[in-house]
């Protein structure tokens, strides 16, 4: 398990001296990892609520199955997931040999700001160099500002030439991490 220590003030969703972990999804998360994840893409306006990918968002028994899904947690609390996908696998859209691709981030709104989305992303770029992949990729949309936010922060870069478009006509960002041309902030 990884932890980050992060300076959200006392709420709720954070106790003085508690930490977030960062662990692999278990059985008893999924139907709070798909809540998290249809409410950050649909509620949110990311993806209308009548789209086929909405089905994708909330099951996560499916995306377990075909891929890995970390979340992080805080006092017994979900706070943040998103799920990993290898090159050839189900879920992943745009890795190409070498590259290990992560989708699906979603942060709770009480939570954002806090570092949860940097920890998740941080635990995808250290997993791809533990399994000697050369880069880390990903898909953002438009309206995801405060995500792309962290990728950039975090060393990832826009690759126009590999951007694509939903079947609806909604033009996607790809953007990169090469592991070896940019360090980890």
């Amino acid at each position: 398990m990884l932890s980050a220590r992060n300076r959200m003030p006392n709420s709720p969703m954070r106790q003085p001296n508690s930490e977030l972990m960062i662990r692999p999804a278990m059985r008893p998360d999924y139907e709070a990892i798909g809540q998290l994840t249809v409410e950050t893409y649909v509620v949110e306006g990311h993806v209308p609520a009548d789209s086929p990918y909405v089905e994708q968002l909330a099951d996560t028994e499916n995306r377990a199955a075909a891929a890995e899904i970390i979340v992080a947690v805080r006092d017994a609390q979900i706070l943040g997931s998103l799920t990993i996908a290898r090159p050839g696998a189900d879920y992943a859209d745009i890795a190409r040999d070498g590259e290990l691709e992560f989708r699906m981030l979603a942060v709770a709104k009480p939570a954002r700001g806090a570092g949860v989305g940097t920890a998740l992303v941080r635990a995808v770029i250290e997993t791809a160099r533990a399994e000697d992949f050369s880069a880390v990729v990903l898909t953002t949309m438009p309206s995801m500002g405060d995500a792309r936010r962290i990728y950039e922060r975090l060393g990832f870069a826009h690759i126009p030439e590999r951007d694509w478009h939903t079947p609806g006509g909604l033009r996607l960002t790809v953007m990169r991490h090469g592991l070896n041309e940019t360090p980890v902030a």
